[in-house]
């Protein structure tokens, strides 16, 4: 019998795919704007796809079922990016309902001056996400509750977010126990710490910048929500029953992600903790979400069930704080999750296609100094990030396509591994269809691109690593990784 060949696509036939799906999400972003996001994105990667098969079935002569098993493997490794989106919505409906987000926001309020609200917000963030190695969860828990602090000061929806995306994401960068950093250093084969310490040379400078943009434009803000400030504090008094005993519910859930425990059980516990905590300190609002007209244990019951897997609202006398305190349990991450399945679809498409690989490898002409081979490896994880909407196939797959590129020309492989984390893991929340961008929008309930002129950070950096490569900085050569090891230990 005969192999079955695969003809490679061209260019301009590879990049036909992308165009369908660039031109369609603008037209549906204009039509549908923030509603987009509900289907009609869906729909359109899914179309997208659907011409990334016809290319590939018709034209490169790829068998139908090495697709589809692209398309699984693409689905199944994002499998537990689901349970964790799923488990946070079922967080986020219990650490409100319970008090614990609006606790937060009660003291934050009367203790985070407006003038410095954005700089703090960032640099708290920053803190939380080193220690945890998750930006996920850092926005999910503390974000939340500094967006409502932001909120009752005055600042808009995109300043607020910027601050926390980019510092959830600047831990996400450079922490030890991010899974992004472990597997940017393991797909280039640099010792862990080796990368994180060469990162350093583009993160600092990039947070630095961005520290001093927030403390600016905290200045720069006019302190007139004085009025709203008590009248956002009052409210939340009079809602809910705030007590700092429920903070140790946060500072358990904190200690288990120090520990290492594992993310789904980690965040499971603490939704589960929230549970009891409201059951215990908010059963007045058991009762509301319910929608039952007697009090009693059934009505706590369906009220509990409902703050896990549904939506929620709460009359708090505030129409601003109403918004704030509704949730959308489990069943609001339906969206996301729909989304991310399509994106991996059009993802797995890509790639079976062949078309995936024929861009990218076209990034390499760029190669010919140093600044070139930088710009070339930040522009294909850009596209990539964007493409394949998964930050974790964009770092493989931008690992594998440079490594042995960068050891020809006698590059170190942290040079790769640092420009990766710069291009691929700080601009992933800013592209709306991928999973990051879609999740943190979805958490914070601020769109993607409202949020996104303002994540400084996560702009700075890939410009940064450019810069850095353009200057020769700290840029060397022929050093193998075992010299590499061998520094690590000096």
């Amino acid at each position: 019998m005969s192999e079955h060949k695969v003809k490679e696509p061209s260019i301009l036939l590879s990049l036909i795919p992308v165009v369908v799906l660039i031109v369609l999400l603008f037209i549906a972003i204009r039509t549908f704007g923030a509603d987009a996001l509900s289907g009609g994105n869906q729909i359109i990667l899914l179309a997208a796809s659907a011409v990334c098969c016809a290319i590939a079935i018709f034209y490169c002569k790829t068998k139908w079922t090495d697709i589809e098993k692209s398309i699984v493997d693409n689905i199944s490794g994002i499998t537990p990016a689901i349970l964790i989106l799923l488990i946070i919505g079922a967080l986020s409906g219990t650490w409100m309902i319970s008090g614990i987000v609006p606790t937060f926001i009660y003291y934050g309020i009367q203790i985070i001056h407006p003038s410095f609200y954005l700089v703090s917000s960032c640099v708290i963030c920053c803190i939380i996400s080193v220690i945890t190695g998750s930006s996920w969860t850092t926005i999910a828990t503390i974000g939340v509750a500094l967006l409502g602090i932001g909120l009752a000061q005055g600042f808009s929806p995109g300043w607020i977010a910027g601050a926390i995306v980019s510092g959830a994401y600047f831990g996400d960068k450079i922490s030890p126990l991010s899974d992004t950093t472990i597997l940017a250093s393991s797909v280039t084969e640099t010792p862990l710490f080796t990368h994180i310490r060469y990162m350093m040379i583009t993160t600092v400078p990039s947070i630095a910048i961005t520290l001093i943009i927030f403390t600016v434009a905290g200045f720069s803000h006019d302190v007139t929500a004085t009025d709203r400030i008590v009248f956002y504090a009052a409210s939340l008094k009079q809602t809910f029953n705030i007590s700092a005993w429920l903070l140790l519910i946060p500072a358990i859930t904190f200690v288990m992600i120090v520990k290492k425990v594992p993310a789904i059980i980690t965040l499971f516990l603490s939704a589960v903790m929230a549970g009891v905590a409201a059951v215990i300190a908010q059963s007045h609002l058991l009762h509301e979400v319910s929608g039952l007209e007697i009090s009693g244990i059934a009505s706590k019951f369906k009220g509990l069930l409902m703050i896990f897997y549904g939506s929620t609202s709460i009359e708090t006398g505030n129409a601003e704080l109403n918004d704030l305190v509704s949730t959308g349990g489990m069943a609001g991450m339906m969206d996301t999750v729909w989304l991310i399945i399509c994106a991996m679809v059009f993802g797995g498409t890509m790639i079976a296609s062949g078309t995936l690989k024929r861009l990218t490898s076209s990034f390499a002409h760029l190669v010919k100094r140093t600044a070139g081979m930088v710009a070339a490896t930040v522009g294909s994880g850009l596209f990539l990030t964007v493409t394949t909407a998964d930050q974790y196939i964009a770092i493989v797959l931008n690992g594998k396509m440079f490594k042995d590129i960068y050891r020809e020309l006698g590059y170190e492989s942290r040079l790769l591994s640092r420009t990766t984390e710069d291009a691929v893991t700080v601009i992933s929340p800013l592209v709306p269809w991928n999973t990051c961008g879609m999740t943190q929008a979805t958490i914070l309930g601020v769109p993607t691109l409202t949020y996104l002129p303002y994540c400084f950070f996560n702009i700075i950096s890939p410009l940064m690593s450019i810069t850095v490569a353009a200057l020769g900085y700290k840029i060397f050569r022929n050093t193998t990784n075992e010299d590499v090891e061998n520094n690590e230990t000096e």
